[in-house]
């Protein structure tokens, strides 16, 4: 975590911008399973990772999922601001940006943090409390608008 320490004393740590998609085609989610040294190694959740410095969230989507799943993807919109400061299983307490995106093709085999990259059916996910840090409630708002389309983005 980085920390900040102003002229007065005071510190306060600093947040993270991070990106996540989730991404459909035929009724299936793409998600990966962490791997490597990563928080939450070994469980499941939808692509994504930190935004550079250099790079807007839409151009960081983009390259993590292409980096993490091999797919190249457009962005269909903002789904969801989750800068929600108890987010559970987090080091950083990240500020998230979740995209919905369209999958074009798969250009590439994963990189070294997925240990596998899959389409899931709806029907065969695991419980939402399973997946890496909040990403079970994601997929479960995903799935609530996927049945009555309301507003985006959601702000949280």
């Amino acid at each position: 975590m980085l920390i900040c320490k102003f002229e007065d004393g005071i510190s306060a740590s600093l947040r993270h911008v991070v990106t996540h998609a989730i991404v459909e085609m035929d009724g299936k989610l793409l998600l990966e399973k962490r791997a490597g040294d990563l928080l939450e190694t070994g469980k499941w959740t939808i692509p994504g990772g930190f935004l550079n410095r250099d790079e807007t969230a839409k151009e960081g989507i983009l390259r993590e999922v292409q980096e993490e799943t091999g797919w190249q993807c457009e962005i269909i919109e903002l789904f969801r601001i989750n800068s929600n400061p108890h987010r559970p299983h987090e080091d950083r307490q990240n500020v998230v940006l979740e995209f919905l995106l369209k999958p074009l093709k798969q250009i590439q085999k994963h990189d070294a943090e997925s240990s596998k990259v899959e389409w899931i059916s709806f029907d065969k996910l695991i419980p939402f409390s399973e997946f890496a840090f909040d990403i079970g409630e994601s997929i479960k708002l995903y799935i609530e608008y996927r049945k009555k389309h309301f507003k985006l983005p959601l702000i949280y």
